[in-house]
């Protein structure tokens, strides 16, 4: 039998996983300002976010439904900005990105990470600086590569031989000097799932270090006069909650750029070393503070540099979770709530793998609540699933919620900021979410539900 026992009796205790916490939560009905965003209180019981009742914002516009948080979301960027105050922030569009969203980064003065013509059409459409978005992808199509080099962004990361052949071409043909980056896979493996680590050798992003690859891009770039090499790019993954990684990466970076230096007599500017911080999804998870974070990397940079006989170069990060992650709440209304006799109880919603795939993907774990009312009932082990015709379609495996749920009951599930809405479905014709930013007691639509007449558009 599991070490694990329900505190309810042992009718659930075989079930849990090894790794999951022993015990329910003291308190079903606490919000953890960790987890949740920076505006989450309980007031009579419901859930309030940027000032605004849960009960109210479903009644209005529907469930399910991304509330997103401006407040929390500006705040992140804000916080990013400051302690990277020596270089410079680039938003992962990639975790989120509208118009609005846009518009928020634009204002908080940082730049923005785009990796497909959708992406950049969006920032472009709002007025986004060119000059403070970098363009990523590991397959850029010709059309995108040319948008690129006529708008005029700021960065492309260059992620293989044809891509360094196919934008020197373009930018020769139209009369322009893009500054490129050297996307390079240095060999470090992240702790996080094996789908979202990046850096090692034996995936699709980038041009390995240890190959020779990396230093064959840099003097392929160096010998096209229509392309501007200014520096290299590193991501070793995502969910990262230290430096330790960071610091391997920027020793073999420097390696690098000490390689081009001797043989090319070029020193390269500018050092990114992407995104991938992590944020606490679950009771338990580290919280990284940013400021220590950018201290960290500083130091390291600098060390590792001085080290070499470099001078230091203009550092960028490229956050995205990390700013919108705890800003997001997805809403759901209770459908069925199903006891198991002996495992568990399944509790359905109205959404599932089409709002939020991240479970079924990789594993991801989240922390949810009722929260369109406070309970004092026991807790109950309970898995959230949603309404798909897909046994995998969890939202949280395991987790407890009040023995009192009912359908109709609203639950909470947070920090679904990042990746939830970006990697939405139509699957079995659902409609997509509306996505509802708060701020100051108000409400707006800022990404319109979708309705079945979308969904027929386009069919012949």
């Amino acid at each position: 039998m599991s070490r694990f026992a329900h505190p309810a009796g042992d009718r659930h205790a075989e079930v849990l996983p090894e790794d999951r916490p022993p015990h329910a939560p003291a308190d079903l009905n606490s919000i953890d300002p960790a987890i949740w965003p920076r505006t989450s209180e309980r007031i009579a019981g419901s859930l309030t976010i940027g000032g605004l009742d849960v009960r109210d914002l479903a009644k209005e516009f529907g469930t399910p439904l991304y509330v997103l948080d401006e407040h929390d979301f500006r705040a992140h960027a804000i916080d990013f900005r400051q302690a990277f105050h020596d270089g410079d922030v680039h938003y992962a569009g990639k975790a989120f990105l509208c118009r609005e969203v846009a518009r928020w980064i634009m204002q908080e003065g940082l730049g923005l990470d785009v990796c497909s013509a959708g992406e950049l059409a969006v920032a472009l459409s709002v007025g986004f600086p060119p000059d403070r978005i970098t363009m990523h992808g590991n397959n850029k199509s010709i059309a995108e590569l040319e948008k690129a080099v006529t708008v005029g962004v700021g960065h492309v990361v260059v992620d293989s031989f044809e891509e360094i052949a196919r934008l020197g071409y373009l930018a020769e043909k139209h009369g322009a000097r893009p500054k490129v980056l050297i996307r390079v896979t240095v060999g470090v493996e992240a702790h996080t799932h094996e789908f979202i680590a990046t850096a090692h050798d034996d995936q699709k992003f980038g041009l390995s270090l240890s190959s020779g690859a990396a230093a064959e891009a840099a003097r392929r770039i160096l010998a096209m006069p229509s392309l501007e090499l200014v520096g290299l790019h590193s991501h070793i993954g995502s969910q990262i909650t230290d430096t330790a990684g960071f610091e391997v990466a920027a020793r073999r970076l420097a390696t690098l750029l000490v390689q081009i230096r001797d043989e090319h007599g070029v020193v390269l500017p500018e050092l990114d070393l992407g995104g991938g911080y992590g944020i606490p999804y679950v009771d338990g998870d580290e919280s990284p503070d940013m400021k220590v974070i950018a201290d960290a990397l500083r130091e390291i940079v600098t060390t590792v540099c001085q080290s070499k006989g470099l001078p230091v170069p203009r550092l960028t990060v490229e956050p995205g979770r990390s700013i919108v992650g705890t800003a997001g709440v997805t809403l759901y209304e209770v459908g069925t709530v199903k006891d198991v006799e002996g495992l568990r109880t399944y509790v359905s919603v109205d959404g599932g793998m089409s709002d939020n795939v991240r479970t079924a993907l990789y594993g991801a774990d989240y922390t949810a609540r009722l929260a369109s009312r406070e309970s004092t009932a026991a807790p109950m082990l309970s898995r959230l699933v949603g309404k798909h015709c897909e046994s995998g379609d969890i939202v949280v495996r395991d987790l407890y919620l009040p023995a009192d749920l009912v359908p109709g009951d609203l639950i909470a599930v947070a920090a679904t900021g990042a990746y939830c809405r970006s990697l939405a479905s139509n699957y079995n014709y659902l409609p997509k979410p509306a996505v509802v930013a708060v701020a100051g007691g108000k409400a707006r639509v800022i990404v319109a539900r979708e309705t079945e007449e979308d969904l027929l558009r386009g069919q012949l």
